[in-house]
């Protein structure tokens, strides 16, 4: 397989490193060699949260240079825009929640609020793709990682993985109700 790069960031709370580990998971259980690194800095207090994921049969480092990224999955509109700036390549893919956790210069009125303009201009220019993800009526909050998964997949984002794969990467880190609601909440969103 040829190298293919997934940069995903966030703020600490929103799920990227369960999201991450269920993308590392589902390309392993579809055979691709793959390599992921995660870098957590303030996540407890709401601080940005980056996992990089690397698969190919050429890929020898998680780490993803400056400029090329495949594929930047964010969860939040400010790291969705900071990521595609610094990270993506041009004519690649952005994903991102359309949700906004204020950073301190946004609450002190020190900095304006990204907005989903903002996003579309800067990667219009580069003939990057953008895919916005929003749902009203999620159960929990914590679970906009498993609507934005269900659209990398049904959008074929990241190549040679398949629904069982991500299906099987879900049951090998959760059970229960968690698993249940989860793999619901993915099913669901691929039927509609």
């Amino acid at each position: 397989m040829k190298a293919f790069s997934i940069y995903l960031t966030g703020v600490g709370g929103q799920g990227i490193g369960l999201i991450s580990e269920i993308i590392l998971r589902a390309a392993d259980h579809a055979g691709h060699r793959v390599k992921s690194v995660d870098t957590h800095g303030l996540a407890q207090r709401g601080g940005i949260v980056v996992s990089q994921i690397r698969m190919g049969d050429t890929v020898f480092s998680p780490l993803i240079p400056s400029g090329q990224a495949d594929l930047v999955i964010s969860l939040e509109r400010h790291e969705a825009l900071r990521a595609a700036g610094t990270v993506l390549k041009d004519r690649a893919c952005l994903i991102y929640y359309n949700t906004v956790w204020q950073p301190l210069p946004v609450r002190l009125n020190q900095a304006a609020e990204v907005t989903e303009n903002d996003i579309r201009d800067l990667c219009r220019g580069r003939g990057i793709q953008v895919i916005s993800v929003f749902q009203t009526d999620l159960p929990d909050i914590r679970m906009q990682n498993m609507a934005v998964l269900s659209e990398i997949h049904r959008h074929g984002l990241i190549p040679g993985i398949d629904r069982k794969h991500y299906q099987a990467a879900m049951a090998d880190l959760m059970s229960g109700a968690m698993l249940e609601e989860n793999r619901g909440l993915f099913d669901k969103r691929l039927t509609t």
